[in-house]
């Protein structure tokens, strides 16, 4: 798609302050729309707050600190990713991701049991993901780390599984549930809050390999999980637009986070992505001030700063 929808002033407005906790951009082992530097730049102009940077398989926390330097005002935050480029569920690599000032661990993406097993038909007229390929190539030069198990057989959370939520409990960071299955997502999500998690954020529910009901949803918000509601989902036919907007209403705009999961080269810039969401939910009869709530209050929760105020408050 050559031709890409533009954000409204008013959505621009609205959803001033807000983060945007979950991008990929450059540098990164895949081609990206934009670097980290450039996007801080325009984070700025637009009047976001700032954002997380996600990779697959690098670390970014120590290059988070680099960008805040260089771009003062704007708050970017690293994480960590448990895929196996970095030994899957490895408590060392939390631990010194926390020490570096990494903000959020997702727990595995690409390697994760559900992911690599999933066998989920996305619409026929979908953009399959660029992480996609790479694993091919992976699996090609027979360097293909296994598929990470994070429950076992009586679906209790593995014990590395445990030390890693306790030592995301013990730093107050975020664990974000990455691509597990529903039945993964939940009894890590009860482990979490019962070791002493205090923000978790069940990734993109609605993306091809997950698919959570509208009843684990409404669970999972009862132990004070956010729901990220992602940009690219529906805008890459992963997810029909309506059927997100109508997981949003049954389950609460309360208990929903918007971000925009963007950086590839063939969708819209990324500073665009959360806007261009507000303008969606207000064409479909959200009020403002649920925009506004699912963008700049609850995306500060999860990055620990202050909410900016609603426009016109």
């Amino acid at each position: 798609m050559s031709e890409h929808p533009t954000p409204t002033q008013r959505a621009r407005t609205l959803v001033e302050g807000a983060y945007d906790t979950h991008i990929h951009v450059a540098p990164d082992v895949m081609r990206r729309r934009i670097d980290d530097l450039s996007l801080a730049r325009r984070f700025a102009e637009v009047g976001l707050a700032g954002f997380v940077l996600k990779s697959h398989y690098i670390p970014t926390a120590e290059r988070a600190a680099v960008v805040r330097a260089a771009v003062p005002g704007v708050d970017v935050l690293g994480s960590l990713t448990l895929n196996g480029s970095v030994g899957g569920m490895n408590p060392t690599a939390v631990e010194i991701a926390a020490r570096s000032g990494a903000r959020v661990v997702w727990f595995p993406t690409v390697d994760s049991a559900n992911q690599r097993a999933s066998r989920a038909q996305a619409p026929a007229d979908s953009t399959p993901p660029m992480w996609a390929a790479l694993q091919d190539d992976l699996r090609a030069l027979g360097i293909y780390p296994p598929a990470i198990d994070v429950v076992g057989g009586a679906g209790d959370v593995l014990p590395d599984v445990e030390a890693v939520l306790t030592l995301i409990a013990r730093h107050d960071l975020v664990l974000a549930t990455g691509h597990l299955a529903a039945a993964e997502i939940l009894a890590v999500t009860r482990r979490a809050v019962e070791l002493g998690v205090q923000r978790i954020v069940i990734t993109h529910p609605e993306f091809t390999s997950q698919r959570l009901s509208v009843a684990d949803q409404r669970e999972l918000v009862e132990y004070g999980a956010l729901l990220e509601r992602c940009f690219t989902t529906p805008y890459t036919g992963k997810v029909a637009w309506r059927d997100m907007v109508e997981n949003i209403k049954k389950v609460g705009t309360e208990h929903s986070v918007l971000s925009s999961d963007l950086g590839q080269p063939f969708n819209p810039p990324v500073e665009d992505g959360i806007a261009l969401m507000a303008d969606w939910l207000l064409a479909d009869g959200f009020s403002e001030d649920e925009v506004h709530t699912m963008t700049v209050v609850n995306s500060s929760r999860l990055a620990a700063a202050p909410v900016a105020t609603a426009a016109g408050e």
